[in-house]
């Protein structure tokens, strides 16, 4: 044991000191910049997006103006995942210097000329609805949106509501034309930091808006030094792209610095109340009330049921009344028998062990702080990197559990923990990766990132999963409290309502109820590319879930021994995961109700993304069920005299 556990952490030091050498945890956007006037402000391009297709495609992938030299960032693990293909653009922005129209490349005289096939692939991509995202000093721009929030005439002329989009819009359709926005207006907000009298000056940026115009080639009228002109807003006509010819156009933007009072540790705020968070608010309280109201109920009532039933069996009375005794103190000898399949059982609960884990340390982290929108991708690279960490810790319970259930091969366990749902989830994200290669997007995860995450696989997860399972499967077996019987009990027929299925519609309900709230603005996240940041009010309702979950299954436990159906290990974990069955459901509403997605790939990435998320959460939540139920079962039956 000691050898094995020296070997261990020679192993961990090595890979945290690889770890430590890579930029997988460094936080991007914490270390404010400061800039002096005149200093360039580097304005990159992240990827196009839409919610209609669910394909980021990277910036160069359409005829936009191109810098001399082309670099791309190198990027983190959550940044490949997630399909930004960072790279620099041409647009030369100065700190604090107002630029009134500046063409952005080739000449006034030549206007840049989109053959047939990129005129076809710029309407098609406009007719797909997709949106630009540009970056500068980190954060992302956006468009502002202005209207009104009341429809009175007076009201009207006081105040507008604002509230602003991610990106900007590539292009629009009138009928059947498309129009590009080929002019961008950024507008670019500063705050002007304290500093000695005899200093210059520093400039924080504190926002990045762009106003997107389409115009006219004839409109824009330019001279020799790449210097124009624009046309009043009445009087211009928008730029179109024709799909069957070929098309001239100019690009061209301008530069606008505006002083602000947010301070550079606020800057982030503008992207993260894009929507009336109020709603979220009343939702998640309504839902501690309801869950917790509930739950108070289910507990009184199961803990007075269980002291009468625990007082009856205790009493020392005559034989014949013994002889009739029905209930769960019947199915004493046989409550503990091992389930089929065993094996599979304890990987199954190893790896919802692990997803606990990882979710849990996840949200708290991201809770403090540490995981916000501006450090990109750091959600995704912390998430898989924790998951392969944690497998010391499926390995070591489903280790023990396999050998509490009778099990002796515990090398074929450990492998089965290690591979069994990592395998389901690797198969089907290459398969999906697969025809998103064929569509050649940027969403496509790289080959030399695909061996990588096998590496990590087969080079972390596996030996640490390979590692709990033996000090698992060394370690005393759990201390169950009767004896199970050499020959099984027979099992009386059940009522219709204590079928599987009907246990997991009625399980399920609970604990949906609790998150489905939550669930919608996690889904807005996935697939309508919003930020997520309310992780406070995720980790309470993580909490909540494993409440509701562990009371719902010690109910179904108890009325199925109850019934006298000892065969109740796998049972609990199928009936514990129903929530998955409505996460499911929901999915498909919000496919059918909140996206615009018609065709096969968009849909085929939706459904295997969601069946991938359906399945972790039946993971989670049936783990979470089964040891709650555990815990219950060895409870009762130490409390009860056997004879």
């Amino acid at each position: 044991k000691l050898q094995v556990f020296q070997w261990w952490l020679r192993y961990m030091l090595g890979l945290l000191l690889l770890l430590h050498s890579t930029d997988s945890f460094y936080v991007p956007g914490v270390a404010p910049i400061n800039f002096h006037r005149n200093d360039p402000v580097e304005i990159k391009a992240v990827k196009l997006t839409s919610s209609r297709t669910q394909l980021p495609y990277e910036y160069y992938s359409l005829p936009f103006c191109q810098p001399s030299k082309i670099t791309y960032k190198a990027e983190n693990l959550g940044e490949v995942l997630r399909g930004d293909r960072i790279v620099n653009t041409p647009f030369q922005v100065s700190m604090n210097v107002e630029k009134k129209c500046e063409v952005l490349c080739n000449f006034p005289n030549k206007p840049v000329t989109l053959t047939v096939d990129q005129s076809k692939l710029i309407a098609e991509r406009i007719r797909e609805d997709y949106y630009v995202h540009l970056i500068a000093d980190n954060l992302p721009v956006a468009t502002r949106l202005e209207f009104y929030s009341n429809r009175e005439e007076e009201e009207k002329k006081k105040e507008k509501d604002v509230q602003f989009e991610h990106g900007y819009r590539l292009g629009f359709m009138d009928g059947n034309k498309f129009y590009l926005h080929n002019h961008l207006s950024f507008i670019l907000y500063y705050h002007r930091e304290d500093v000695e009298e005899s200093q210059e000056h520093t400039y924080r940026v504190v926002r990045f808006e762009v106003i997107p115009q389409s115009i006219k080639l004839e409109d824009l009228k330019a001279d020799e030094k790449s210097m124009c002109t624009l046309p009043e807003a009445t009087g211009s006509a928008p730029q179109e792209i024709d799909p069957t010819k070929e098309n001239q156009l100019l690009f061209t933007y301008s530069v606008h610095w505006e002083e602000s009072d947010i301070k550079w540790a606020s800057r982030w705020d503008t992207y993260l109340t894009m929507s009336d968070v109020q709603i979220h608010w009343f939702s998640i309280i309504n839902s501690v009330v309801v869950v917790f109201f509930l739950s108070g109920i289910l507990s009184m009532i199961i803990i007075r049921t269980l002291r009468k039933d625990i007082a009856n069996y205790n009493k020392e009375d005559d034989i014949e009344d013994t002889m009739e005794e029905s209930g769960w103190k019947l199915v004493h000898g046989d409550v503990f028998r091992p389930p089929q399949y065993p094996m599979i059982l304890s990987s199954l609960l190893g790896s919802g062990i692990q997803l606990f884990c990882m979710i849990l340390i996840v949200i708290f982290v991201a809770m403090l702080g540490m995981l916000s929108p501006s450090s990109r991708g750091a959600l995704m690279t912390t998430a898989c990197f924790l998951f392969m960490f944690m497998g010391v810790f499926g390995g070591f319970f489903a280790g023990r559990l396999y050998r509490t259930l009778k099990g002796h091969r515990w090398k074929k366990g450990a492998f089965c923990t290690a591979t069994l749902y990592p395998g389901v989830v690797f198969s089907i994200c290459f398969i999906l990766n697969c025809f998103i290669w064929g569509k050649h997007s940027s969403g496509a995860v790289p080959f030399p990132t695909m061996v990588a995450l096998l590496c990590m696989w087969f080079g972390i997860s596996l030996p640490l999963v390979y590692l709990g399972y033996y000090f698992g499967f060394r370690k005393q077996p759990y201390d169950n409290p009767v004896r199970t019987n050499q020959i099984p009990r027979q099992i009386p027929e059940q009522r219709w309502y204590m079928n599987k299925f009907v246990g997991i519609l009625m399980a399920g309900i609970l604990p949906f109820g609790a998150m489905f709230i939550e669930l919608f603005f996690i889904f807005s996240a996935i697939w309508e590319n919003q930020f997520y940041y309310l992780f406070g009010f995720l980790f309470l309702v993580f909490i909540i879930l494993v409440v509701s979950c562990s009371q719902i299954s010690i109910v179904m436990v108890y009325f199925q021994l109850c019934a006298e159906d000892y065969r109740w290990w796998w049972r609990t974990f199928l009936v514990s995961g129903g929530s998955a069955f409505y996460v499911l459901i929901y999915a498909v509403f919000y496919f059918v109700n909140k996206l615009d997605i018609v065709e096969f790939i968009p849909s085929l990435l939706y459904f295997g993304y969601t069946a991938l998320m359906v399945l972790s959460f039946w993971l989670l939540t049936g783990t979470i069920g089964f040891y709650a139920a555990y815990m219950f079962v060895r409870k009762i039956y130490a409390a009860v005299k056997i004879d």
